[in-house]
């Protein structure tokens, strides 16, 4: 695997270990789906919340939980490097591994059920679950919006989740989905 996808994957993993113990465990999930339920401004008994909690508990076992290689329920960023650089070596299968999730990130972010993500709602989301600052998400979601209508569209949105995850190119604005690599 090449630098930039090694560099990609451990801005992901420094996103989701949210209290940055050096392993992503299910309560950082819970904590995620915190934050964004609260930055949202949402009831926390809701059934938007309860959506998010949903989402993200079955994110924990569909891509979290599959990466702890010594099943002690940590999920570490050398085990997440590993995981993610043996599952997403093809991005003819970006359908069937990561789309569905991506597709429930997406509802989950447009707020207002638009179809589309505005600055706002992208910030919500990636500021509060991906811990990037509020100048950091305008700056990516700006180069994200390839038709710079003010909001990402879907397939905007797939193709920067599948650059992130599978892409080499070292100029992708998808890079930084997730906050700026350092």
């Amino acid at each position: 695997m090449d630098a930039l996808r090694t560099r990609k994957y451990d801005r992901w993993f420094r996103a989701a270990d949210v209290d940055g113990d050096g392993a992503i465990t299910r309560q950082d999930v819970v904590t995620m789906s915190e934050r964004y339920v609260r930055a949202r401004g949402i009831a926390s008994d809701s059934p938007q919340a309860r959506q998010m909690y949903e989402t993200m508990h079955g994110f924990w076992e569909s891509v979290i939980a599959p990466a702890d290689a010594d099943k002690d329920d940590r999920v570490t960023s050398a085990e997440v490097t590993q995981a993610f650089a043996a599952t997403f070596t093809d991005r003819a299968r970006y359908s069937e591994e990561l789309a569905p999730v991506a597709d429930r990130f997406f509802d989950l972010a447009d707020g207002d059920s638009d179809g589309a993500i505005s600055r706002t709602e992208f910030t919500h989301i990636f500021g509060s679950t991906g811990r990037a600052a509020d100048d950091e998400c305008a700056e990516v979601f700006n180069a994200l919006d390839l038709d710079a209508s003010g909001a990402l569209s879907r397939v905007e949105y797939h193709k920067a989740v599948s650059e992130f995850f599978y892409g080499d190119d070292p100029g992708s604005p998808a890079n930084h989905i997730f906050g700026r690599l350092t």
